[in-house]
């Protein structure tokens, strides 16, 4: 009789659920996109950033936290993001074509660090630290103020500084930690990490 426990949708708890809800999302909020209903998708978008916040509060308040879960939320972020850039650049053509060059300066070391990350764990990084948080909640309030009103430039500026900080954070904790981890706080916080030192 096999002892290893199977992955099935029971193995899954609540938190796990919110983070397949922003997975499962992604296909509607594309035909959204193609239908050109910026109002409906902007506030689809909002629901599936609240997820993400609703998550991690259900998996520290219940105790559920995981390898797993740690790496089914980024998976979700990471798709959210994507998700809300292609609307971003779908829905104001003229804002993107006018701040190309810095969107792409913040943009390329972003898709350099998932690269390695592969390379490196064969799956995305998972650290959640505080300047991966703050860079995802200035990256929602932007991408959401700028769909439902206009693009604040004061706010564009802050997200992109803060964004292209916290990609040289997730690029330094990659080339710190031989295997694979979840939930480092900081850079700093990492030095004191035993984890970094298993092999």
């Amino acid at each position: 009789m096999n002892s290893k426990k199977k992955l099935t949708f029971k193995n899954f708890n609540i938190a796990d659920w919110f983070s397949f809800y922003r997975i499962f999302a992604a296909p509607f909020l594309l035909l959204l996109i193609w239908l050109d209903a910026q109002l409906v998708f902007t506030w689809f978008l909002l629901i599936s950033y609240l997820t993400d916040a609703i998550d991690g509060y259900l998996a520290r308040r219940l105790k559920i936290t995981s390898a797993r879960g740690s790496q089914l939320d980024s998976i979700g972020d990471q798709i959210t993001l994507i998700i809300g850039l292609i609307g971003l650049f779908y829905f104001e053509k003229e804002f993107i074509k006018t701040n190309i060059t810095l969107i792409l300066i913040a943009f390329i070391p972003y898709i350099f660090q998932m690269i390695i990350a592969f390379l490196k764990y064969g799956k995305a990084t998972a650290f959640h630290t505080y300047l991966a948080k703050t860079s995802a909640v200035l990256q929602s309030a932007f991408i959401l103020w700028s769909l439902f009103f206009n693009p604040e430039y004061s706010l564009f500026y802050i997200m992109i500084i803060i964004g292209i900080l916290e990609t040289i954070e997730e690029v330094s904790l990659i080339f710190m930690y031989d295997n694979w981890v979840s939930d480092v706080k900081s850079i700093f916080w990492a030095f004191k990490d035993k984890r970094r030192n298993l092999k």
